[in-house]
């Protein structure tokens, strides 16, 4: 929280109104499924029997079962302090798909053995697009941010229309344009640098709104203020409306930047070695398909986790003065 809470209350989550909610709804959830091929079905197997003749009953009885330790375990995880609870949490969902990936039979030896292979050849180039990318999208997206606010009605124009178009169109079929349809105009560009080049065009339109919005949520007392003491318009952006937008554009932009990182898998499709498209080569001739996306998720999902790091010590740095 921003500002801690001084006023105790009960823990939401230990209200009997709410269990029997969430109860009810997990229940009416799990009984949906037929879990009763299930390996939790052949636990069950002393209460119900043959899990596969078992009928509603089995299916009643096992959707009862979750239902009911789903509940506990909301109810003693609310007895744990907070950070503690936010790791159970994280280590409990962690195991669950942990157990997914398990019932999806996968080749491990093939994992193991390809994983090093996959991190060190296609990683680099997956972060040089991404990082190349988001260099190029946040120059666009503030000089589009102070034309869309400018008086200027060509700038605005210009600015309005680059971001209606590239918000528009999906971003495959500006990949597309760019390396297939330049070549015809006489202007030839490699599927790499293509590939950035519509990463950097479609994410800056949407980085552009982003940076309007945190620029327009200063008050405009301030400009004026900073104008009539003869600041240019330069060094009042820089001293006085940035630095109070900073916090504001910040988590709009961790999660631009994020969407931008798994985004550029498209570029595989114009043959770029990236990590989605070796992913898809090294699985190809044995058929193990599964296990190499699996593995190319398991790393854009770390990297992913480590761009939420920064974004929440930026978050948390540009917001320590708010803090009491």
């Amino acid at each position: 929280m921003l500002y801690q809470d001084t006023v105790e209350s009960e823990v939401l989550v230990h209200k009997p109104w709410l269990l029997a909610a969430i109860f009810a709804i997990v229940l009416a959830v799990f009984i949906s499924f037929n879990l009763t091929g299930t390996s939790f079905g052949e636990l069950m197997r002393p209460a119900i029997g043959d899990p596969q003749q078992s009928g509603l009953y089995g299916r009643f009885a096992i959707a009862f079962v979750l239902a009911v330790i789903f509940c506990a375990n909301i109810v003693l995880v609310g007895f744990a302090p907070l950070k503690m609870q936010i790791g159970i949490v994280w280590i409990e969902l962690l195991l669950l798909f942990l157990a997914l990936f398990n019932a999806f039979d996968l080749n491990m030896p093939f994992i193991w053995k390809n994983l090093p292979y996959l991190i060190t050849q296609e990683l680099m180039t997956t972060i040089y697009v991404s990082a190349i990318s988001l260099l190029f999208s946040s120059i666009i997206a503030i000089l589009g941010a102070v034309a869309k606010l400018s008086n200027n009605g060509f700038a605005y124009a210009i600015a309005s229309f680059y971001t209606s178009f590239f918000r528009g169109l999906p971003l495959l079929v500006q990949i597309y344009i760019i390396y297939l349809g330049l070549p015809q105009l006489g202007i030839v560009i490699g599927a790499a640098p293509s590939g950035i080049l519509a990463l950097a065009l479609c994410v800056g339109a949407y980085n552009t709104e982003i940076f309007r919005a945190g620029i327009q949520s200063i008050d405009r007392g301030q400009w004026e203020a900073s104008r009539s003491m003869g600041f240019s318009f330069g060094l009042t952006m820089r001293r006085i409306i940035l630095p109070q937008a900073v916090p504001v554009i910040i988590p709009p932009m961790g999660n631009s930047f994020i969407s931008m990182l798994k985004d550029s898998s498209l570029v595989s499709v114009l043959g770029v070695w990236e990590l989605t498209f070796l992913a898809r080569t090294i699985g190809q001739p044995t058929f193990h398909h599964m296990e190499m996306l699996v593995a190319a998720a398991l790393i854009y999902w770390i990297m992913s986790a480590c761009l939420e790091v920064l974004q929440s010590r930026l978050e948390r740095y540009y917001a320590r003065s708010k803090v009491r």
